[in-house]
C-alpha cells in the first residue's frame, strides 16, 4: 500500500509539473521569476481580477495559473486560464481581442501587440501583459518568442469553432461566442454571433431537433405579428423592438437567423442563405 501511495504521489506531482511547463520565465533569455506562482479558481478569482472576474466566469472558467517575470525594470505577467471546453476559451479570447487588429494564426487565434499578447489553444486562454519602463517601447518580438515557446507545451485544438465558418464571409465585421442570452433573448442560450456592416447573424445549438422546435415556438409566441418564413425546416419573421427586422429559423437541432435589418423580409433573404451553409 505504501508503494502504491508513493507511486500515486509521484504521478500527481509529475502531472502538475508537466501542466505548468508553459509557465517558464526562462523561455526568453534575460527574464527571471519574480514572486510565487499564482493559482485561482472560480471562488477566489475576484481577489486577482477584481471587477473583471465575472467576464471569466461567464465562459465556464475552471482555474487560472500565472507567473510574473522580471527583466531589468520591466515585468511580465503571464496568466493561463483553463475553461471547460475549447469553445469557451475561444469565446474569452474573442471578447478581449482588439477589433482594430487582425487575428493571428496562434493556436485557435490570437494577437501580439507592443506590450501585450493573448491567444487561445484547446481549452486554455492565455494572456501576457508587460509593464515596461518605457511605455512607448515595442517589445512584440519578445512577446512573440514567449508565445511560440508556450504553444509547444499547451495541448488542445488549434482551429476556431467550426460553427463560425458557417457565417457568410461577405461584409463580416466580427464574430464571437456569446455565453448566454444571444441577441438579448433568454431563450437563446450559448451561441455564436456574427456582426456585419448591416445587421447580425446568430447560430445556437440545442440538444435535439425537438428541443430546438420548442424554443422556436416560444420565441414565435414572444413576437407580436410574427408570420411564417420559408427558411430552414421552419421559421418566422417579425419586427421587434431593439432587433428591428428579424428572422429566426430552425434547421435540425440548430436555431439561427438574422436581426437588426431594416425590414423583416431583408432578414429572411439572408436567413435563407445562412440556412444553406449549416450542415
Amino acid at each position: 500500500m505504501k508503494v502504491a501511495g508513493l507511486l500515486l504521489t509521484v504521478l500527481l506531482t509529475t502531472g502538475t509539473a508537466a501542466a505548468q511547463d508553459y509557465l517558464n520565465c526562462h523561455f526568453v533569455p534575460g527574464w527571471e521569476p519574480s514572486g510565487a506562482r499564482r493559482q485561482y479558481v472560480a471562488d477566489n478569482l475576484y481577489e486577482y481580477k477584481d471587477g473583471g472576474a465575472e467576464g471569466y466566469l461567464q465562459y465556464n472558467f475552471v482555474r487560472m495559473q500565472g507567473i510574473t517575470c522580471a527583466s531589468g525594470g520591466n515585468t511580465l505577467d503571464i496568466d493561463v486560464s483553463e475553461m471547460n471546453d475549447a469553445d469557451s476559451a475561444y469565446g474569452m479570447l474573442a471578447t478581449n481581442l482588439d477589433p482594430g487588429q487582425p487575428i493571428a494564426k496562434i493556436g485557435m487565434g490570437g494577437q501580439v501587440q507592443k506590450q501585450s499578447a493573448s491567444f487561445a489553444k484547446g481549452k486554455y486562454y492565455v494572456e501576457l501583459v508587460e509593464v515596461a519602463t518605457n511605455p512607448d517601447s515595442d517589445n512584440s518580438a519578445m512577446l512573440q518568442a514567449f508565445v511560440a515557446k508556450m504553444l509547444q507545451f499547451i495541448e488542445g485544438r488549434e482551429t476556431p469553432p467550426e460553427t463560425l465558418g458557417w457565417f457568410a464571409p461577405e461584409d463580416l465585421a466580427s464574430t464571437r461566442v456569446v455565453p448566454e442570452s444571444v441577441l438579448g433573448l433568454k431563450q437563446l442560450k450559448r451561441g455564436y454571433v456574427a456582426k456585419y456592416k448591416q445587421g447580425q447573424a446568430f447560430i445556437v445549438q440545442e440538444a435535439s431537433p425537438e428541443a430546438a422546435a420548442a424554443v422556436l415556438k416560444s420565441l414565435r409566441d414572444k413576437f407580436d405579428g410574427a408570420v411564417p418564413a420559408q427558411a430552414g425546416d421552419e421559421g418566422f419573421q417579425a419586427k421587434a423592438k431593439y432587433l428591428d427586422g428579424i428572422c429566426i429559423f430552425r434547421k435540425g437541432k440548430f436555431l439561427a437567423g438574422y436581426a437588426n435589418l431594416p425590414e423583416a423580409q431583408d432578414a429572411v433573404a439572408l436567413a435563407v442563405k445562412l440556412a444553406s451553409r449549416i450542415p
